[in-house]
């Protein structure tokens, strides 16, 4: 009887410990993700980030109905106030304020389809926890960054009510949202999903992104654009 209760209790505690193991694994594995993550953003930032500002394009010539010509008068003037707007803005020294959507979720079935045509996924692990298990990225970490300054999108009314034409408002310029990554199976390449606005509903694109460990440090590999709007 005792023989029994002993290895019952051995068999229990092996469950403890092995629930405990697999707990920590998971632990360990996520903030793997989290940190390259923090090492890739500002890169993939800088390379979609949309900035309303100067989305707009520059002006057309416009006709005069009476005489059937064109105005080049007030269109040289409009496209003299254009070009030092452009100007200015490219010279400001101001940091770029990005309203950045921190839920970092699984990427979505539809980009997932689209990572299958893109991509041959043999060489990636799919973790289906990502489906369910989401975190929230941590801005405090950019905050000293010289180009850009990121703050939650929550802080402002909702992306759909900015003004494009806006362009001296203290509303960000656009948003950015990233998803998990899939890593292969030696945590040396991975795929996520990000997208970028420049607010108002009226422009926005979607992008896959591979990412590699090249000499310890990830870089972006490749951009894919998806969809645009």
């Amino acid at each position: 009887m005792k023989s029994s209760t002993g290895i019952f209790i051995f068999i229990i505690l092996l469950s403890f410990f092995g629930c405990k193991k697999k707990e920590i694994e998971k632990v360990d594995e996520l903030q793997f993700e989290k940190n390259v993550i923090s090492n890739i953003f500002l890169e993939i930032v800088d390379s979609i980030y949309m900035d309303r500002r100067v989305m707009l394009p520059p002006p057309s010539p416009r006709i005069d109905f009476k005489t059937n010509k064109e105005d080049t008068i007030g269109y040289h003037a409009e496209l003299k106030k254009y070009n030092l707007e452009q100007d200015s803005i490219k010279n400001d020294k101001t940091r770029i304020l990005i309203g950045v959507y921190d839920d970092v979720k699984k990427i979505s079935p539809q980009e997932t389809e689209m990572i299958i045509k893109e991509i041959n996924l043999s060489k990636y692990s799919y973790d289906i926890s990502k489906e369910t298990d989401e975190f929230k990225l941590d801005l405090t970490q950019f905050k000293n960054n010289k180009k850009f300054d990121f703050q939650n999108v929550d802080k402002f009314p909702n992306e759909k009510h900015w003004d494009l034409n806006d362009k001296k408002s203290l509303m960000p310029v656009g948003t950015i949202g990233i998803t998990r990554i899939q890593f292969n199976k030696t945590k040396t390449s991975g795929i996520l999903s990000a997208d970028a606005s420049c607010g108002g509903g009226k422009c926005g694109r979607g992008f896959l992104i591979i990412i590699k460990n090249k000499s310890g440090k990830w870089k972006i590999a490749k951009i894919i654009q998806t969809w645009i709007s």
